[in-house]
């Protein structure tokens, strides 16, 4: 095998192709909101480490747990990347009509991409957070907030960090 790129071969690379059941997928007996999602700080240097904060809340009439999903995407890579990148998640039980907010990091680690070796780019990059992959489908509500950030600096190995 010579090819081993992951380009077709794994839904992140599919391009506009939905899998049939993506990572999170599921029902719940309550449903939940998302608000405030908070990126610090929203301009970093190239080895930075991104802070970010979201509130969850049940809105419905029974406690629930939800999976709460951090995901990444790369505006302008110079190389092929996943459409988004799974980054972080946790999951949260949360009492009905109760509300709770989560923080997560996100290493600069998570931000390399590969081109023989593993190095990092400046840039800008959207973050995504919710019970689901961004853009997907579902029965049951669902929402995903999403907010831009932007890495300076000149690309570096992440080696150099």
């Amino acid at each position: 095998m010579e090819n081993y790129t992951m380009e077709g071969r794994t839904y992140r690379y599919y391009g506009q192709e939905a899998p049939l059941y993506p990572f999170g997928y599921g029902l719940s007996y309550t449903t939940f909101r998302y608000q405030d999602l908070v990126l610090s700080p929203p301009v970093l240097p190239i080895c930075a480490n991104l802070s970010v904060s979201v509130v969850l809340e049940n809105t419905g009439q029974r406690d629930g747990e939800e999976v709460v999903q951090l995901y990444l995407r790369w505006e302008q890579p110079s190389v092929p990347v996943p459409r988004w990148q799974l980054v972080a998640f946790r999951r949260v039980a949360v009492p009905a009509g109760q509300a709770t907010k989560l923080s997560f990091g996100v290493v600069a680690a998570q931000r390399a991409v590969w081109t023989q070796h593993w190095h990092l780019e400046p840039g800008a990059f959207t973050l995504f957070a919710g019970g689901q992959q961004p853009g997907q489908q579902t029965r049951a509500p669902s929402e995903v907030l999403s907010a831009q950030f932007t890495i300076t600096g000149a690309a570096r190995p992440l080696r150099g960090c």
